[in-house]
């Protein structure tokens, strides 16, 4: 696979209605994400060339119209479709790793928030 280096998108923000719970789907929540993309950059470094590098603005885009226009019961099954979609998209992107922390989350306790991390690889 060679030298990989790494962009990162961290803390995105989005309004969405994931969870299994009635009033998660209705109401609604805050939703954040982080996404580690690896790649080789050597050509973007050489060149300084947005042709040759992975557009994180365009990511930036596909993750908002995964986790605004569908609704998912799991933070798992949308980390996996930010994962999958990305990896589809982006070929000069090797891995991803996706992580969704919900706020607020509906348990009997005190927690800031609950976060899955999801890892993909191309090929595997």
């Amino acid at each position: 696979m060679g030298k990989l280096d790494v962009i990162r998108i961290k803390n995105a923000v989005f309004y969405a209605y994931h969870g299994v719970m009635s009033d998660e789907q209705n109401l609604g929540g805050k939703f954040e994400v982080d996404v580690d993309l690896y790649c080789n950059l050597q050509e973007a470094e050489e060149t300084d060339s947005l042709m040759r590098t992975v557009d994180y603005a365009k990511v930036y885009q596909k993750m908002k119209d995964l986790v605004v226009d569908q609704k998912f019961y799991l933070i798992e099954a949308l980390g996996t479709r930010i994962a999958k979609g990305i990896l589809q998209e982006f070929l000069k992107v090797q891995r991803v790793v996706v992580r969704v922390r919900k706020h607020n989350p509906p348990v009997k306790g005190v927690v800031d928030s609950v976060e899955a991390e999801i890892v993909q690889e191309r090929g595997v």
